[in-house]
C-alpha cells in the first residue's frame, strides 16, 4: 500500500493538471487546488487514525532498496509518531491556505497555485523520507516554490526578501548535504558497505568517533537553525513573513518552520548522542537568547506582521529548549539505569518540543490569517494607523472574538495548546537547571505585553476624527451626516427591523466585502462609495495616506465565508488541544523512548570501551 507516495505526489499531479487547463479557468484552478488538498488532507486523516501508538519504529514503510544502487540510496517512506502529527499539520494547514488564497490572489494564478502545490509536496516528502538522498531532494524542493510564493506575490521588498530567504537556506542546506557525505563515507569505513538508509545508518550511531560526531551535528545544526529559525540565524525570517502574501506566511510558520525542528529530532539527537550532550548547553543558550530576543524585539514592532515574525523566533526557542533539555537530561547514565527511568525523568521536555511545534502551527497561521484580514480592508498592516482609523471589534465581533483566542493561545493561557507545550519545555528545563527555566519565564510576562498590546490597539483602538465626523458613536448609533470624506457603513441599530438585522448578519457572514459593502449601504439608504483596490496579490504593503484610509473605513464588514472557514477551524483545533492534549502526546511516547534507547546503548558502549581500556 503506498499511502505515503500517494500523499506525496498527489499534489504533484493536482499542479500538472492545472497547467493543462485552458486560459481564463482561474475559478477552475481553485477548484482543482482545493479538492487536491483535500483529498490529501482526507488521507492524513485515515493516516493517523491507522497509526498504532505502541508500535516501535516506523510504519506505513515503502521500501525499493535498488533505486539508486551505485550509491546506495533506496526509495524509504515511512512515518513515526513525530513525523505522521506534522503531516496532518501539512494536510490541515494546506487546505486553509488554499481557501485564504481565494481572493487575494488574482493574477497569475495558474503559477501561483502550481507553487502552492510543489511546495506541498516538498514539505510531505521532508516528513515522510527515510533516505538522506530522497530526504534532500524533497528539503531542496521547498525553497524554489517558497521564494517564488514571495518574490512574485509578495509586498513591495518582496524581491529583496525573496533573495534573502533563498540565500539563507541554500547555505544551510550546503552544509547539510556535506554533512550527508560525510555520513556516507564514516559509514562505509565501519561497514564496507554503502548506503543513505536514515535507519540503517542511525543502528550503528553509538560507533561514531566523538570528534566526527562534534563536526556532523555542527554541521547538521547550523541548516536546521537556520530553518527554525534559531537566534542568530533568524534576519531573514521576519523579511519573508513580511513581504509573503497571506497564506505564504501560513505555510511558511506552521510548515516550512518546523522542517528545522524535525531535523534536529530525526538526524541530531538519534546520530550525535555523544555531541548532542556535549553540545545541548550550547543549543540551551541559544534557545534561551533567542525566546527572550524575540520577544523584547516584537515589543516594538509597528508593523502587525513583523510582531507576528518576531513571535515565532520565541516560540521556536521553546522547542529548542525542550529538544536540548531533553538530551542534556540523558547525559549521564549511572550504574542500572535503564532506559525507563530517563525516559520517564525527561520526556515531559521532548513532549513539549513537539507539542509546541503542532500547537505553533495552529496559533501563528491563525494569527497571520487574522492580519491578513484587517489588511484585506485597510491595505495597511501599521498598527497605530490601524488604532487611529477605526474600532474594529464594533465592526468586526466575529473577527476580534477569533482574534481574542489566538492572542490569549500565543501568551500561554491554559486550555488553549500554547500552554501545553511552553509548560512542558519549561518543566523538562528546569529538570536542567531552575535558573533557566525561571529566566524563560520571563518570556511568558513579555508574550502577555506584546500580544494584549497589539489586541487593545487593533481591535479597540480609538474613534477616529472622521469616524466621528460622521456623527455615529461607538457603539453604530448616531444623528449626524456623513462627511463626503468618508461614508462609514454602520451595524443595524437598535432601532432596525428584525428583517434588516438578519440581512445584515448575513451579509457580514456570506458576502465578500465589497458585495457586502454595496448591500449594506444599498440597505441603510447611504450610497457605496467606488473604491479600486490595486492590492488583489497582496502587494503595495504599504501604509497610504489618510484619504485613502478614509475610503477604505468604509469597506469594513465582518468575516465572509471563506474567513470563517479558515480562522475558526484552526482556532477550535487550538482549543481542542488545550483541553485534550493527549491527542498529540500520545503519539510521542515511542519516538522519545527510541531517542533514549540510542543514548543508552552509546553509555553502555563507552563504559565497555573504557573498562577494555582499562584492562
Amino acid at each position: 500500500m503506498f499511502l505515503l507516495s500517494t500523499m506525496t505526489y498527489l499534489p504533484l499531479l493536482g499542479a500538472l493538471l492545472i497547467m493543462l487547463l485552458p486560459k481564463k479557468s482561474d475559478n477552475l484552478i481553485r477548484w482543482v487546488a482545493l479538492l487536491t488538498t483535500l483529498v490529501v488532507f482526507g488521507l492524513s486523516i485515515y493516516t493517523i487514525l491507522g497509526f498504532n501508538q505502541d508500535s516501535k519504529g516506523y510504519q506505513y514503510e515503502e521500501y525499493y532498496k535498488d533505486w539508486i544502487p551505485s550509491i546506495g540510496s533506496g526509495y524509504h517512506m515511512g512515518v513515526d509518531g513525530v513525523s505522521v502529527l506534522m503531516v496532518l499539520l501539512n494536510g490541515f494547514l494546506f487546505v486553509l491556505a488554499i481557501i485564504a488564497s481565494w481572493k487575494p490572489i488574482q493574477t497569475r494564478v495558474r503559477e501561483y497555485y502550481v507553487s502552492m502545490l510543489l511546495l506541498y509536496v516538498g514539505l510531505m516528502g521532508v516528513f515522510c523520507a527515510l533516505d538522506f538522498f530522497l530526504f534532500y531532494i524533497f528539503w531542496e524542493l521547498v525553497l524554489i516554490p517558497m521564494a517564488l510564493l514571495i518574490g512574485i506575490w509578495g509586498g513591495p521588498r518582496r524581491v529583496y526578501a525573496a533573495v534573502k530567504f533563498f540565500l539563507y537556506t541554500l547555505v544551510g542546506s550546503l552544509l547539510m548535504l556535506l554533512a550527508i557525505i560525510a555520513l556516507y563515507f564514516q559509514y562505509y569505513d565501519l561497514t564496507k558497505t554503502n548506503t543513505l538508509d536514515i535507519p540503517t545508518i542511525t543502528k550503528i550511531a553509538p560507533q561514531f568517533s566523538e570528534t566526527f560526531q562534534f563536526w556532523a551535528f555542527l554541521a547538521f545544526a547550523l541548516a536546521f537553525a537556520i530553518k527554525v529559525p534559531l537566534w542568530p540565524f533568524h534576519t531573514w525570517l521576519p523579511d519573508a513573513h513580511t513581504e509573503a502574501p497571506t497564506a505564504g506566511s501560513v505555510i511558511l510558520a506552521g510548515n516550512m518552520l518546523k522542517m528545522g525542528c524535525y531535523g534536529f529530532i530525526r538526524f541530531n539527537l538519534p546520530l550525535f548522542p555523544d555531541a548532542s550532550k556535549t553540545l545541548a548547553p550550547l543549543m540551551i543558550g541559544l534557545a534561551v537568547i533567542a525566546i527572550i530576543y524575540g520577544a523584547l524585539v516584537a515589543i516594538v514592532q509597528p508593523d502587525m506582521k513583523r510582531l507576528v515574525a518576531y513571535t515565532s523566533v520565541s516560540h521556536m526557542g521553546f522547542v529548542i529548549l525542550g529538544l536540548f533539555s531533553f538530551a542534556y537530561g540523558l547525559r549521564g547514565k549511572a550504574s542500572g539505569q535503564t532506559t525507563d527511568v530517563l525516559l520517564r525523568d525527561n520526556s515531559a521536555a521532548f513532549d513539549g518540543a513537539v507539542f509546541t511545534m503542532f500547537s505553533h502551527g495552529l496559533l501563528t497561521g491563525g494569527l497571520f490569517l487574522c492580519v491578513g484580514v484587517i489588511y484585506d480592508r485597510l491595505h495597511t498592516r501599521d498598527i497605530k494607523t490601524i488604532q487611529d482609523t477605526t474600532r474594529v471589534a464594533n465592526r468586526m465581533p466575529a473577527y476580534a472574538a477569533i482574534y481574542m483566542l489566538y492572542t490569549m493561545g500565543s501568551l500561554g493561557l491554559p486550555m488553549i495548546s500554547g500552554f501545553v507545550g511552553e509548560f512542558l519545555a519549561m518543566q523538562g528545563a528546569f529538570r536542567v537547571n531552575g535558573w533557566i527555566a525561571f529566566g524563560t519565564s520571563f518570556a511568558i510576562i513579555l508574550a502577555a505585553i506584546y500580544m494584549l498590546w497589539l489586541y487593545q490597539r487593533v481591535i479597540w483602538g480609538k474613534p477616529a476624527d472622521y469616524e466621528l465626523a460622521t456623527g455615529h458613536d461607538d457603539h453604530g448609533h448616531g444623528h449626524g451626516h456623513a462627511t463626503p470624506a468618508a461614508q462609514v457603513t454602520p451595524a443595524p441599530t437598535q432601532a432596525s427591523s428584525k428583517k434588516a438585522d438578519l440581512k445584515w448578519l448575513y451579509q457580514s457572514i456570506v458576502l465578500e466585502p465589497e458585495d457586502n459593502d454595496s448591500s449594506a449601504a444599498a440597505s441603510h439608504g447611504t450610497p457605496a462609495e467606488s473604491h479600486t483596490d490595486s492590492h488583489d496579490n497582496d502587494h503595495g504593503h504599504g501604509h497610504g495616506g489618510d484619504k485613502d484610509l478614509k475610503e477604505n473605513g468604509a469597506k469594513f464588514p465582518d468575516l465572509n465565508l471563506g474567513e470563517w472557514l479558515t480562522l475558526y477551524p484552526m482556532g477550535i483545533a487550538a482549543v481542542v488541544l488545550g483541553v485534550f492534549p493527549g491527542l498529540v502526546l500520545n503519539f510521542l511516547h515511542k519516538p522519545a523512548e527510541q531517542i533514549t534507547a540510542i543514548f543508552v546503548n552509546h553509555a553502555d558502549l563507552a563504559a565497555t570501551l573504557l573498562q577494555q581500556v582499562g584492562k
